[in-house]
Order: C-alpha cells, then sequence, then structure tokens
C-alpha cells in the first residue's frame, strides 16, 4: 500500500513542477503608507513602458502606518510604480529595483518633495 501512495505523490509533484516550469518566481514587494492619506488605487509597470496594470487593493490603504504585499509575478526587476491617494493626488515612482529592495516606504513629505524611501534586501 505505501508504495502506491508514494507514487501517487510523486506523479503529483511532478505534474506541479511541470505546470509551474514555465511561469516567473514570485517576487513579493512591500508597499508602507506613513503618509497622512490613505492609498485608494495602485498600478504597477514594467520601467519605462507606460503599460501599468492595477494592482487590487480589497480596501483603501490607510494613511499612518500601513502596508500591503504584493505579488510582482511578471516582469523584470525595474518597475514603475503609481499610486493615487484619497485627495486625487497621483505619484509614479520610477525605475523602482523590486530586485533589491524590498520595499517602498510612502512618507507624509510624498506629493510634495516626491520623497519616498526604499529598503534593499539584505
Amino acid at each position: 500500500m505505501r508504495p502506491m501512495r508514494t507514487a501517487a505523490l510523486a506523479t503529483l509533484l511532478a505534474t506541479a513542477a511541470h505546470a509551474n516550469a514555465g511561469s516567473a518566481p514570485t517576487r513579493y514587494f512591500d508597499l508602507v503608507n506613513t503618509a497622512h492619506d490613505s492609498v485608494t488605487s495602485l498600478a504597477v509597470a514594467p520601467a519605462g513602458s507606460g503599460a501599468f496594470r492595477e494592482v487590487a487593493l480589497d480596501v483603501p490603504l490607510r494613511g499612518g502606518l500601513t502596508s500591503t504585499t504584493l505579488d510582482l509575478a511578471d516582469g523584470g526587476c525595474l518597475r514603475d510604480l503609481r499610486v493615487v491617494f484619497r485627495d486625487g493626488r497621483t505619484l509614479v515612482y520610477p525605475g523602482i529595483d523590486v530586485c533589491r529592495n524590498r520595499q517602498l516606504r510612502l512618507t507624509p513629505n510624498d506629493g510634495r518633495s516626491r520623497e519616498a524611501s526604499l529598503l534593499a534586501l539584505p
């Protein structure tokens, strides 16, 4: 009975590995909002392409100190992030290297000084 279970498990794992063989590795990236206003919309594009794709936010990312983790499965390392705040401000953060950095921290100055900080991967 045990050899049958082992064979079935091996077949299942091989099928799953084959199905995922062509897919890009999943890359997780954190967006941290320490700005005073909530983020209501977020979109990501390959750097310089202008081909933004909306990222679904279940609820607005409240201002203060909240965060969300994004799954950036497809595309290269350099991405442009477009953030829309509740008050209508739209900011584009160009050329974010999501391979070298694990998060983008929106600060209260964003929109005035266009400052944001990146946290690099160890």
